[in-house]
């Protein structure tokens, strides 16, 4: 029976290693790892890998999920909520309407209430987005499930015009989606984003009495790394400021405005530096 039970499992490696060169030879590209789980607090986990950041919020009634990543990862999600609680989920935030935290609509509106802000809504519907939220709300709104309370702020125009900041008041936690980011932003400008309203926002998160931040990508926060966030914000601004009274040009700002001290500037691969900047520069030359 052992020799058996060890040849299965040499040939189910086998097989997954076959399939996984497959998907290589077809596509050219490397399988997606899996999605990796964290415990933030007792009863809040984080979903990583692809995708953005996805918050699962316990409560002995159900499960309030923030975020849901790409249509793809839905399957993987429900099975790393299954790992924490056999409870459904029953409602889903979204931060903001980009596809990667709002993707998994297209299943859980199926069976969930899914919730955003009016200006996420808006954005969905005008991409062509399927599935957009059966619930908006304009200032905040707040879940109770099971004893539980989940907050959900607009604080204002940052990396879209409709960014909802998460709060978990009894765990002091926050799950800011892409106003908070482990690399460099990007800026939406197509949907409402701004570098001045981002530093007027993260004033406001400060606001709340919290102590661990979930960002939109990347590992957890701390309340001093969302400051520093802050900080980083404007002194890019103020770079940009700079350069533009010195009469740089768009072309010639995206080599100018970097510098060993601003982090963002380094992240040659950051939407910061790919994507951001043109629109950055003519928002801050707007403001001269």
């Amino acid at each position: 029976m052992g020799s058996r039970s060890t040849s299965l499992t040499v040939a189910a490696a086998f097989v997954i290693a076959a399939t996984a060169a497959t998907i290589v030879v077809v596509t050219g590209q490397q399988p997606a790892p899996p999605l990796g789980l964290e415990q933030v607090k007792d009863g809040l986990y984080m979903v990583t890998g692809s995708g953005g950041n996805v918050g699962i919020r316990v409560t002995s009634e159900g499960v309030i999920l923030i975020d849901n990543k790409f249509p793809q990862n839905f399957g993987e999600i429900q099975k790393k909520v299954a790992e924490v609680t056999d409870q459904p989920v029953r409602y889903v935030i979204n931060t903001h309407h980009h596809g990667d935290h709002s993707g998994g609509n297209v299943e859980y509106i199926k069976f969930a209430q899914v919730i955003a802000h009016q200006n996420a809504r808006v954005n969905m519907i005008r991409g062509n987005q399927p599935a957009p939220p059966q619930i908006v709300y304009t200032d905040q709104t707040a879940v109770f499930l099971g004893g539980v309370e989940v907050q959900a702020h607009y604080l204002g125009q940052g990396h879209t015009n409709g960014d909802s900041v998460i709060y978990f008041p009894d765990l002091r936690t926050i799950h800011g989606g892409d106003l908070l980011h482990g690399i460099a932003p990007f800026i939406d400008y197509g949907n409402g984003g701004s570098s001045a309203g981002w530093v007027t926002t993260l004033t406001n998160i400060l606001q709340l009495d919290f102590d661990t931040a979930i960002p939109g990508h990347g590992a957890l926060m701390t309340r001093d790394d969302v400051t520093a966030f802050r900080t980083q914000m404007q002194a890019v601004r103020a770079r940009m400021t700079r350069l533009i009274g010195e009469g740089v040009t768009k072309e010639q700002a995206s080599e100018r405005i970097k510098t060993p001290e601003l982090s963002w500037t380094q992240a040659e691969n950051g939407l910061f530096m790919r994507r951001s900047l043109p629109g950055f520069y003519d928002e801050v030359a707007a403001e001269q």
